[in-house]
């Protein structure tokens, strides 16, 4: 992983805890994915005018990852209407760099170096840390069916990230599998929505749609890079730099949502750094 490759996937990773932190802003969570799945839709399409088209070998991963990013939608959602930001978020992105990780060596025979290895280690253990003091910090702490939604979304984080890391290789475009993936995914959510609150939809739209489609572009914005990136990088690094957004959405939360940062979340937040050091160590 060269440092280009590293700072792309940190900007990622600040983008992404930023479109979450809307995400989440929204009260109505049907109205903002909506929002934000259709407003990537529509980019996508346009970039689709004009960027080469994904090699065939890609196609099935599409379809793959298209089924998994509608499935990640559906757990955030839940995850953010049954408990707070500052615990679904950790959790959710905590569980996934480990799983990454195995994933990668046992399917796709993706071997990291020991510096590497150790760099995935050290940053999943902050990262882990950090989802556990959520809960424990919280004032109250999340019921089951938070925390297994926000478990599933972190598995299905990392099943998109392994299918996406082959499927980008496989297109001869990245930007072209952005696009056509943002179109795949991003059609169902809406379509839903439209069919189950039909004539009352756009009048609930319509108050979130400045933050709705800031968040689309960012979240369109946020994957382009981790994308490129997994063309150019081993999986399980960038998987563990990616949710360095853990650290930036504990920030989020104690500015915008007066949650408490504290001493372990600074402590995460330097094992992370740490674990950044030992993954750039062999470039």
């Amino acid at each position: 992983m060269t440092p280009l490759v590293a700072v792309a996937v940190l900007v990622a990773a600040v983008t992404h805890a930023a479109w979450n932190a809307i995400a989440h802003t929204i009260h109505d969570k049907l109205a903002a994915f909506t929002l934000i799945g259709g407003g990537a839709a529509v980019i996508g399409a346009v970039i689709a005018c004009f960027a080469p088209l994904p090699a065939a070998a890609a196609w099935p991963y599409l379809a793959v990852s298209g089924v998994l990013h509608v499935g990640y939608q559906l757990l955030l959602m839940r995850s953010f209407s049954l408990g707070d930001f500052g615990q679904m978020y950790p959790i959710a992105r905590g569980t996934a760099p480990l799983v990454v990780t195995i994933v990668a060596a046992v399917l796709i025979g993706e071997s990291l170096d020991a510096w590497q290895l150790a760099g995935v280690a050290v940053a999943s253990v902050g990262l882990l840390a950090l989802a556990l003091w959520g809960i424990r910090g919280a004032a109250t702490a999340p019921r089951g069916p938070a925390v297994s939604a926000a478990v599933a979304t972190g598995l299905s984080i990392a099943a998109y990230t392994v299918v996406d890391g082959v499927g980008v290789r496989n297109s001869g475009s990245a930007l072209g599998y952005l696009a056509w993936l943002m179109i795949l995914e991003g059609v169902l959510i809406p379509a839903y929505a439209l069919h189950s609150r039909r004539g009352r939809l756009l009048g609930q739209l319509r108050p979130h749609l400045t933050l709705g489609l800031l968040g689309a572009a960012l979240s369109m914005f946020a994957y382009g890079l981790v994308l490129w990136a997994q063309t150019r990088a081993p999986l399980a690094p960038i998987a563990a730099l990616r949710e360095s957004s853990i650290i930036v959405g504990a920030a989020i939360g104690t500015v915008f949502f007066k949650e408490r940062f504290g001493t372990p979340r600074i402590a995460a937040a330097g094992l992370m750094v740490v674990g950044i050091g030992l993954m750039l160590h062999t470039s």
